[in-house]
């Protein structure tokens, strides 16, 4: 079968990092009043999610040593559900893998999966707490504030969602996102992260915003007394910042990998149009994609493929690293069992390819309309079909790579990524 020659397309994204991250922690948090009546050797619990956020290394190291500044005794821990499958060894594996270890944050990294009880919300939500935090001085928490993948609210993927999921550990996440269910989680959310901040733990936040680029472009130590209002505002910032595929509507989505690093639902719901369960179409203005194909698995998901099941066909290669435990501890801790569908699959891209391409009601496949990403976190270089140029050209911050190649196979009917990664320069193979 015989496809559409493809061109690179760049998005120019606006750039709005911060060039001295470390200072600007320092700055943050000597304007916090996190501080403020700790007693000299108190002991303060940071908890650090598990995305794949930028600088997150540099920038939880330059707490601890604000921390330490302060006179006081930070440790580390994991503020995760149900993430590096499940497990303490599991957690303490991903921080590492983001580069935080005791020799490298150079304070102690406690992981457990132990909890206490803190009693029911207003809304009947029995609330959990890692111990080892609640038995701390004082708990500040580090968490990127973005869209959610699943549902839209005033708070989604942030400080808040931290409190309840992460700070519930895995006994907390499946019994939160059970009552999510029938509450939506945007009011479950709430519900935990009020019943949290009623313990005085809390001494605040560092939240971090990413642009476009996937760069850190704002930092804001946030008080507990202004939690909720604060990160509804950086939320608002974060999704003015989205990138987006900049199309309306693709026969085809080639997608070179998913994971755990590049979304919590493995490739973004909100990037690429579907739900949970495979419905398109559900989140405006992000293209109408017929059929998504998924290459391959990202090397530091730990064989988490969650995701996996809002594509329509995938390469062998990634069923084959795929780890059950780990992909379905967390689909049903997130009560979304059919996030991990497996999708039809086939041992060479080219007959991946093929087999869709007969799918979307296309006589002649050079009429196709295909896109190719990297991943959904990284859409500053894509691939399109020379038939999308005319609509790109209209679009702000394209700028068109000639001339048109033909797709490039392998002796094994595997295509040769044009896509390098972001730290790449963007160039074919």
């Amino acid at each position: 079968m015989q496809f559409p020659r493809f061109l690179l397309a760049h998005q120019r994204f606006p750039s709005f990092r911060i060039n001295d991250i470390r200072g600007e922690v320092q700055r943050q948090l000597d304007q916090s009043g996190f501080a403020s009546g700790l007693k000299p050797g108190s002991r303060i619990a940071i908890g650090v999610g598990s995305r794949g956020i930028a600088n997150l290394a540099e920038i939880v190291i330059a707490a601890v040593d604000w921390w330490k500044g302060q006179g006081m005794k930070p440790f580390l821990f994991p503020a995760m559900g149900s993430h590096g499958a499940g497990t303490a060894s599991g957690q303490a594996a991903v921080l590492a893998k983001y580069g935080l270890t005791q020799q490298s944050a150079g304070c102690p990294v406690i992981s457990s999966l132990s909890v206490v009880e803190l009693g029911v919300t207003a809304e009947g939500i029995p609330t959990y707490l890692d111990r080892a935090a609640a038995r701390s001085d004082g708990i500040m928490l580090v968490s990127r504030v973005k869209w959610h993948t699943s549902f839209e609210g005033p708070l989604e993927s942030g400080l808040y969602k931290m409190m309840a999921i992460g700070l519930g550990k895995l006994a907390g996440a499946k019994l939160y996102h059970t009552h999510a269910y029938k509450l939506g989680m945007n009011a479950m959310i709430q519900s935990v992260g009020r019943k949290i901040l009623q313990t005085g733990k809390i001494l605040g936040g560092l939240a971090i915003v990413e642009d476009a680029n996937h760069e850190t472009a704002r930092l804001a130590a946030v008080p507990v007394n202004e939690m909720a209002a604060s990160e509804a505002k950086l939320l608002e910032q974060a999704k003015a910042w989205m990138p987006r595929i900049p199309l309306k509507h693709l026969d085809i989505l080639i997608i070179d990998e998913i994971g755990k690093t590049i979304s919590g639902a493995g490739m973004d719901p909100k990037i690429i149009n579907r739900g949970a369960n495979g419905e398109q179409h559900n989140w405006y203005p992000a293209p109408l994609i017929e059929r998504i194909f998924v290459r391959d698995l990202r090397h530091d998901s730990y064989g988490n493929a969650i995701g996996i099941g809002m594509a329509d066909v995938t390469h062998s290669r990634l069923v084959k690293k795929m780890k059950k435990r780990a992909t379905w501890v967390n689909a049903l801790t997130a009560s979304s069992p059919g996030v991990v569908k497996l999708p039809v699959y086939f041992p060479t891209d080219r007959q991946c390819l093929e087999e869709m391409a007969t799918t979307v009601g296309k006589f002649d496949p050079m009429d196709l309309r295909i896109a190719w990403i990297r991943n959904t976190l990284e859409l500053g270089t894509l691939a399109v079909t020379e038939n999308l140029a005319d609509e790109l050209r209209e679009t702000p911050y394209i700028e068109l790579e000639k001339p048109a190649q033909e797709l490039q196979w392998d002796t094994e009917n595997n295509l040769v990524s044009w896509l390098g990664s972001r730290e790449e320069a963007a160039t074919i193979s």
